[in-house]
Parts: structure tokens; C-alpha cells; sequence
């Protein structure tokens, strides 16, 4: 894949924003969320805007669609839709330009999906609504917007809820909705985050041949720069509200002028950065990873003394309704977590990762199999032993969303491990909390607020800090960085890395994203339809991949083939 050629821009923009400000009036006054902010996209033509968690990206998009939190107006400029100004349009005119005339992916599908729907109730409620399908012909076009998609078996799959879905499919069914009604522009935010490479690579060849083909505009806003520089013609980099730099995607990201924009590409794990430094985690002392030999599990089965985790021929079964048989999500996996070393799980969505992950955590029951935490069986735990165990393994979800309680404050959140578990008196808890926060880079003034005042990215953390605070000795990452900006992402991995090599961690690390896992782990297990198909050192999976599927996954990274400034 090759980065986007540029596009002349045509004397009549399709979207055209100019001094764009946007304010939110909050508690403490009124906030600045975005200043001054131009740009132009032509019909046909894909715009990337870039830049870290809080920097406006979203808030310019959705001032653009007429869809601003509470709090949130257009204080000055315009937005013109095709030559129409719609940035003070009212609320009437704005339902019928939404779907129709302007296409949304938004970010996160567990609170943009309706949880007691059907996913293809959804997707035919937009079609209805701007008369682009009849009640005669409506379940057709359900099963072609998801299909184009990227879902595999859509008839199914639209009589299924979202709770039925993995996280990725979730996803897919958000794009699928975006894309029924062919909008003339599309607002993808973080369309891909939740996906893996290969799926990731379907959907946007999907919205590039909509682009080619329909003369559909993209405003892409993503926090992957390899995704930028490879999608888009044109990159917008926003700062603290602003745009600090813009212009050809390659020309931005292979020779960035502005600082900031320089420190972007510095951070950025997703481009050369992970092939440059695939060891920075990796403690000098720490013996050198095994070579993998015939057999595929024998470089992640070191000698039994030195693992914290034996898992050995894990599999579990599920029964599905109106089906004669059942599915099976992890067959007959085995591996080892050495201890103070970090064993990442890649696959596409569905393959088996998570599942495993939530066998071992003790969330869900394995159907046969063993699962050893320091040379105790983990099913057959005393209560008290159990108790000890939720301890020393902790988690670090995927989704920040559901995973944070929304009725709590974040002082709360972070420290409700350490009042369920009793851990020192309240001043020693308050003090614990206050260096979390500190530790994951977010300021002590958040721990008043709740979790819907967080960015995507904020939250994230907030949940990286909930998982550190009982100081744990194996962590269970599963995609912990995937909704965080490219700087925050290098300091969070940046953190696990320090505490890993300060206090002898260990890390299960799943991560659609094999730039980071490439720059994190000593040991990577990939997975496809629920079998181990390959497993190795690090080293070797990213210069000798064995298997024909793990050299797909390798391919599939988005800016692999680009010369982007380090």
C-alpha cells in the first residue's frame, strides 16, 4: 500500500471551514476549545486530521455536523457545505444533512450502539429515514452496507445484538451504518482504532474505492500516523485548539517543520520508530529470547521455574442458539508467561485473544485445559488463595467506557481496589492515588471530576492507573493503548516498560497493533480462529515470520512501506 497521491484542490471546495471557534461554557468558565481553524476538502478527497488526545480534532468534526456536546457552540466562522452555509443551520435542516449529506463513524460502539437493537434495525433505521430504502427492500440493503463493511455472514449478523459482537464488529457495524446512506462527505473518527490490521485494511480500501467511485470526501481523524500518511492526501495537525501545521500528507509526516508535529512523529510506534528501537523495553541484564524451533510452542515454554503462567491445552467451547454446533473460540492453546517478560497475543478480531485473556483473569471458565499461576492450578484455588490471586493479576481492559463506572469521580475509580482490598490507611490511600495519577501523566485536578468529563484517551489512563494500584505481578493488557494519542501512548509505554524492569512485572499483552507490540514484547503468540498458529521471540516473528497468516499480519501495518521522519 502507498500513501494517497495528492488531489489539486477545486475552486469550489465540497466542505470549506474558515475561522471556525468553538467555546463550552463549564463550571469554571468559558473554555477555548478550538480557535481559528481553516481548512478545505475537495469531493473525492481524503483529509487527515492529527494531533493528541484533548487537541480538537473531534470537536471540530463534530461542530462540522452540528452534533457539539452540551456546553459547546460555533462562537465565530463559517462552514460551508457545498457552497451552503450550515454552521448556525437549524436543528430540522441538520437532521436532513446528517446520513445523508454527511456521513458519521464515530469512535466508540458500545455508547453509539443501541445495546436492545438489532445491528440490522440500526443500519435500516438511517435508510428509512432519508427514504433511500423501502420496508419492501430494506433487509437487501442492510446486508449490503454490511458486507461493504467488512462482516462476514451479514444475514446473521443483522438479527444479532451489539453485546453478540466483538469489539471490532462493533465497530464494523458503526461503519456499515455511516456508509448506508452514501454520504457525499464522510467523518470518520478513529474509525479503525478498535480493529485489527487486516480488517483495518479492508475498511479503508472499502471507504477509499466509496471516495474513487462516488466522489465521497473523507475527514479522517485518527491518532496513527502511518494511517494518515498512507489515507489521506492531506494532513492537519491541531494543537491545544489550533492548527499548527497542514499540508501534503507526505510532505508533513516525512519532513515535519513544526515542533509539535515533529514530536508526533518521534513518538509515533505505528512507523519507523518500532522498527528502530524493537528492543527499548528489553532489560540488558534479561537473558536473550529463545529461537523458535519445530515446535511452535517451544519458544514461549521456557523451563517451568522460570514462569509465572503455564497455560497448557486451553480451549473453550461455547453453545450457539438454532445452531447443532457449537463454536469454539480458543482450541487447544498452550503457552507460558516467563516471569518479569512480556508475552503479546496477536490476531485479527475474533481470533481467540481476549478469550484467553479472560480465562486466565478467572472472568469466564475455560471448557478443558490448565492454567497454572505460579505452579498452582488457578481452578482449583481456596477462596483465600483467590482472594490473593485478583490481587497479583490485574487487568487493563480494552474499553474504557464500560469499563469505568460513570457515578464515580476518578479519585474514587482509582482507588476503589485499595478500599475493597484494605490496602494502608485512608491518608496512605489518598497519597497512593495522587502518585497514579502522576505516573499515567494526568494532572491532580481531574480527581474531582467523573469520567464523562474524560477525553477517550484520558479515561485509558485512568484505567491503567486503576490496574497499577495494588502493584500487581502480572497485568493483563488487553489493547491498552488503543485509544490513546501517539505521545500519551509512548508514555504509557513508556511506563509499563519502567515498572516492568523496576519491579520485575509481567505483561499479557493484546494488541491489534503490531508496531506496538513489535516495541514492547520478548515474546509474541499469534492466533487465528482460536489456534496458536505461530509462536516465537519478538525478534523473530518481525524478521522471519514462519507462517503465511503472520506474514499477512506484518503487511497489513498501515505506513510499513513509507519513509517517515524519527
Amino acid at each position: 500500500m502507498t500513501a494517497a497521491k495528492e488531489n489539486p484542490m477545486s475552486s469550489e471546495p465540497l466542505l470549506s471551514v474558515e475561522g471556525l471557534a468553538v467555546d463550552f461554557a463549564t463550571m469554571d468558565g468559558v473554555v477555548h476549545a478550538v480557535e481559528g481553524v481553516d481548512l478545505e476538502i475537495a469531493a473525492g478527497q481524503t483529509v487527515a486530521i492529527v494531533g493528541e488526545s484533548g487537541s480538537g480534532k473531534s470537536t471540530t468534526a463534530m461542530a462540522i455536523i452540528g452534533l457539539l456536546a452540551g456546553g459547546g457552540r460555533v462562537a465565530a466562522g463559517s462552514i460551508r457545505l457545498d457552497g451552503r452555509e450550515i454552521a448556525h443551520a437549524p436543528e430540522n435542516e441538520l437532521r436532513m444533512i446528517r446520513g445523508r449529506d454527511i456521513g458519521l463513524v464515530p469512535q466508540d460502539p458500545m455508547s453509539n450502539l443501541n445495546p436492545v437493537a438489532k445491528i440490522g434495525t440500526q443500519v435500516a433505521e438511517s435508510l428509512l429515514a432519508h427514504g433511500l430504502a423501502t420496508r419492501q427492500n430494506v433487509n437487501e440493503k442492510v446486508v449490503e452496507a454490511l458486507t461493504a463493511a467488512g462482516l462476514p455472514d451479514p444475514e446473521r449478523r443483522a438479527k444479532q445484538y451489539p453485546h453478540e459482537f466483538s469489539g471490532g464488529m462493533r465497530q464494523r457495524a458503526l461503519i456499515a451504518i455511516g456508509l448506508a446512506c452514501k454520504p457525499r462527505l464522510l467523518i470518520a473518527d478513529e474509525p479503525t482504532s478498535a480493529l485489527d490490521v487486516t480488517v483495518q485494511q479492508t475498511i479503508l480500501d472499502q471507504i477509499g474505492e466509496m471516495t474513487r467511485e462516488l466522489g465521497t470526501a473523507v475527514l479522517l481523524i485518527t491518532h496513527d500516523l502511518g494511517l494518515a500518511a498512507e489515507r489521506a492526501e492531506r494532513v492537519i495537525v491541531m494543537h491545544r485548539g489550533r492548527v499548527v501545521e497542514q499540508g501534503p500528507a507526505r510532505q508533513i509526516l516525512e519532513a515535519p517543520q513544526h515542533p509539535y508535529t515533529q514530536s508526533l512523529v518521534k513518538a509515533a510506534p505505528s512507523v519507523a520508530a518500532a522498527r528502530l528501537r524493537p528492543e527499548a523495553f528489553r532489560a540488558e541484564e534479561r537473558p536473550s529470547a529463545p529461537t523458535a524451533g519445530d515446535d511452535a510452542d517451544a519458544a514461549t515454554m521456557p523451563a517451568s521455574a522460570d514462569n509465572i503462567v503455564e497455560i497448557e491445552n486451553l480451549t473453550k467451547v461455547y453453545p450457539v442458539r438454532g445452531q447443532k454446533e457449537d463454536f469454539v473460540a480458543v482450541d487447544d492453546v498452550s503457552l507460558a508467561i516467563p516471569r518479569g517478560e512480556t508475552v503479546a497475543i496477536v490476531g485479527e478480531s475474533g481470533s481467540g485473544k481476549t478469550t484467553t485473556a479472560r480465562m486466565l483473569l478467572k472472568v469466564i471458565e475455560p471448557t478443558s485445559g490448565l492454567i497454572r499461576f505460579e505452579g498452582k492450578d488457578v481452578a482449583s484455588l481456596s477462596r483465600a488463595e483467590t482472594r490473593d490471586f485478583r490481587q497479583r493479576v490485574q487487568p487493563i481492559f480494552q474499553d474504557p467506557y464500560s469499563s469505568l463506572n460513570p457515578m464515580f469521580t476518578i479519585e474514587r475509580l482509582i482507588a476503589e481496589p485499595l478500599d475493597f482490598y484494605k490496602r494502608g490507611s485512608g491518608a496512605d490511600r489518598r497519597k497512593r492515588v495522587r502518585q497514579l495519577l502522576d505516573d499515567v501523566a494526568l494532572p491532580q485536578s481531574m480527581l474531582r471530576r467523573y469520567p464523562s468529563e474524560l477525553s477517550g484517551g484520558q479515561r485509558q489512563r485512568v484505567a491503567i492507573a486503576r490496574a497499577l494500584a495494588l502493584s500487581p505481578d502480572l497485568i493483563v493488557c488487553d489493547e491498552p493503548v488503543s485509544a490513546l494519542d501517539v505521545l500519551v501512548q509512548d508514555q504509557i509505554l513508556t511506563l509499563l516498560g519502567d515498572l516492568q524492569r523496576e519491579y520485575g512485572l509481567s505483561y499479557l499483552f493484546i494488541s491489534h497493533d503490531l508496531a506496538v507490540v513489535r516495541l514492547i514484547s520478548d515474546y509474541v503468540c499469534v492466533m487465528k480462529d482460536g489456534s496458536l498458529v505461530e509462536a516465537a521471540s519478538s525478534e523473530e516473528i518481525f524478521t522471519n515470520p514462519r507462517d503465511p497468516y503472520t506474514r499477512r499480519l506484518l503487511a497489513s501495518i498501515p505506513g510499513n512501506e513509507l519513509n517517515i521522519a524519527s
